[in-house]
């Protein structure tokens, strides 16, 4: 009995969420107001980080940037006081070392306040093939893409339950969702140690919100972003086959996209739409089928015109 009621339950919950999400194409939500929160950004120092710092600045919001390229950083800085009347605090911070990551955030906590918008932004890419790559580019891929989401949960999310109030952002990427070329992944072999730290960002972040929504059920809201790759230096030289159904991302573009998910509070965002349709097809296809599709869009050769091949590794701020 108690099986049936909870079905009827659940297919009706189904049922007023469609209509919701229906309405909500129809007449937008309404976007809420971040003026005076604190929203710390990390790998703020250029790129997309950059952009959403001026877009933050814009809204009245209270920044905190940080980044390990210092210089790179206070540019951001002085980009995001020209458009904004707001506070910008700047913090050098290498995302990948634990012990400073949790003395910066421990500063910003004393000189700033409790952070209530949380991005985490900074990412790197080695654009080597798996056996190429030496260990330690493994583990700091690994610590920057990954392990520094954690620590930076763990030093900032106790005052967001705490207040009950709060948003964490997880920038993963498409990469995150399956595996692409020049990355090794379950049908394709970027980076490998790069989509590997992607899925464990997403991964993370989604057990994080099911965690906090479901059995803490606090009002904190997260957002997981998966982008296609961004025309960034991170990727630069970087094509697709067919760029008209997987076009790199406009800068600009992607980080108006993402701070307008934050405003409106949406779970997830993925860039391009096309990737939605690529994800389907990767659990309908055989292995085989997945080979000749990613054959077709050219992912054997997304990386063959990579500037940073050559190089030990790229950092990222967007």
């Amino acid at each position: 009995m108690d099986a049936i009621v909870d079905t009827f339950a659940f297919l009706g919950k189904c049922l007023y969420y469609f209509l919701e999400s229906a309405m909500y194409k129809i007449i937008p939500k309404k976007k809420k107001d971040v003026a005076g929160e604190i929203v710390l950004i990390t790998g703020a120092g250029s790129g997309i980080g950059r952009l959403m710092a001026i877009h933050f600045a814009s809204l009245g919001a209270i920044l905190v940037l940080w980044d390990i390229n210092e210089e790179g950083n206070m540019e951001t800085c002085r980009l995001a006081k020209e458009k904004g009347d707001g506070q910008v605090f700047v913090y050098t911070c290498d995302c990948g070392n634990k012990q400073e990551v949790y003395r910066v955030a421990d500063q910003v906590k004393r000189e700033v306040g409790d952070v209530t918008i949380l991005i985490n932004n900074a990412g790197m890419v080695t654009g080597k093939e798996f056996l190429d790559t030496p260990d330690y580019m493994v583990e700091k891929s690994f610590l920057v893409n990954v392990l520094s989401h954690v620590w930076t949960y763990k030093a900032f999310l106790p005052a967001m339950l705490k207040a009950n109030h709060g948003h964490l952002v997880c920038i993963s990427s498409a990469a995150g969702k399956f595996g692409t070329s020049g990355l090794v992944g379950e049908y394709f072999t970027l980076c490998p140690y790069y989509s590997a730290s992607k899925f464990a960002a997403y991964g993370l972040a989604e057990s994080l919100y099911y965690e906090l929504t479901l059995t803490k059920k606090t009002n904190i809201k997260t957002t997981i972003v998966c982008p296609f790759f961004i025309k960034t230096g991170m990727f630069e030289g970087c094509s697709t086959k067919y760029s008209f159904l997987l076009p790199l991302l406009d800068q600009n573009y992607a980080a108006q996209s993402i701070v307008n998910a934050i405003l409106k509070d949406e779970v997830f965002l993925v860039m391009p739409k096309f990737i939605i349709f690529l994800l389907i097809i990767k659990e309908m296809l055989t292995p085989k089928m997945c080979l000749a599709f990613g054959k077709y869009l050219g992912m054997d050769i997304f990386m063959t015109n990579f500037k940073g091949k050559n190089l030990e590794s790229k950092r990222r701020s967007n």
